[in-house]
């Protein structure tokens, strides 16, 4: 069974112990980890490796041994409880030893937890997930974590009280920064707030988030392409504090637009085009750009293009006027500007 979208996160963190085999899979080793942590958790609890309830073991080593799986699976463990055998970095070389261990897979036997790094349509051991009736699928892509998730995080790391302004704040930390470190904020934050029965603020996750200077102004270049005016305040804020020269954000700016200027002017189109830039762009960044390109097309993107040159030239000149004000006015006149002109 292959879960898409939200299912694969909401399945994550509350696994159904009655399927025999699980399998997530994705490019980033870190993300799949951390999934794979999370999923083990709330299969097992939380003492499960003192209690010998978990096995761990390499995917490359089934195609020796497929028999050790089998075993392990099967295996009476000492102490009372639910138990999974993880199977670490698998491959297709281990796709055999999986489906035999599936296929006499009964219930009390452990759950197999297998992960992987990139798998194609192709890969025998995703088809063998997909297609199996029982098993399930869970890739995990490059995308930051959604509100839902964040939110569960927050509640686990005893943040009960965050209004909406508090969550935009850590949707918008959910993009700058990878989940990982994204976990570790969370959980300094429900340190610091421990005990404090206020609500959560803007200014203390301001205070305890780490420094994100290059994933703040990405974030904000792709918020102005996106049009997100609610968010376009507090990313700007933030740029502002973190001290980036206004040179230096133009630049940026005009370097995304040109980028989307050239995708929905090619006629292969705007992903084509993104693919076979230089450099290329690919992956869920791709994807995102694409959009970009689509939901403004060329002509008002000529004349984004036009506004942040000329912001350029005037940043440059012998002006007076206060630099970061000026940037600030073109990005959000591009912000500003209304849908569906063309």
């Amino acid at each position: 069974m292959l879960l898409k979208g939200a299912e694969i996160a909401r399945y994550l963190a509350r696994p159904d112990p009655s399927r025999p085999g699980l399998l997530i899979h994705g490019q980033d080793p870190m993300r799949v980890a951390l999934k794979r942590a999370e999923a083990v958790r709330a299969l097992l609890g939380e003492r499960a490796d003192e209690e010998m309830r978990l096995t761990r073991m390499p995917g490359g080593g089934l195609k020796r041994d497929p028999a050790q799986l089998v075993d392990a699976v099967r295996e009476v463990g000492f102490f009372p409880g639910p138990r999974a055998v993880v199977v670490e970095e698998a491959t297709d070389q281990a796709a055999d030893a999986v489906r035999a261990a599936l296929e006499g897979w009964r219930q009390g036997d452990a759950v197999i937890v297998v992960t992987a790094g990139v798998l194609t349509k192709s890969s025998a051991l995703r088809k063998l997930f997909e297609t199996h009736g029982q098993a399930v699928c869970a890739p995990v892509y490059d995308d930051p974590p959604g509100e839902e998730e964040v939110a569960r995080w927050l509640t686990e790391a005893g943040l009960r009280e965050v209004p909406r302004d508090a969550l935009r704040e850590m949707m918008l930390l959910a993009r700058a920064l990878d989940p990982g470190d994204l976990r570790q904020t969370i959980e300094k934050i429900g340190l610091y707030k421990h005990g404090d029965p206020a609500p959560l603020t803007v200014e203390e996750i301001a205070l305890l988030a780490p420094a994100t200077i290059e994933a703040d102004l990405d974030e904000l270049i792709h918020c102005t392409a996106e049009r997100r005016e609610g968010d376009f305040g507090p990313l700007m804020r933030r740029i502002a504090q973190q001290g980036i020269a206004p040179v230096t954000l133009c630049i940026a700016a005009l370097r995304h637009f040109r980028a989307l200027h050239l995708a929905a002017a090619d006629p292969a189109g705007p992903a084509v085009a993104l693919a076979r830039a230089r450099p290329p762009v690919f992956g869920p960044r791709r994807d995102r750009m694409a959009r970009q390109a689509q939901s403004w097309g060329m002509g008002p993107l000529e004349e984004a293009v036009a506004l942040l040159l000329s912001t350029d030239m005037a940043l440059r000149s012998s002006s007076r006027a206060p630099q970061m004000p000026l940037v600030e006015r073109a990005l959000l006149r591009l912000v500003m500007k209304p849908r569906g002109r063309r």
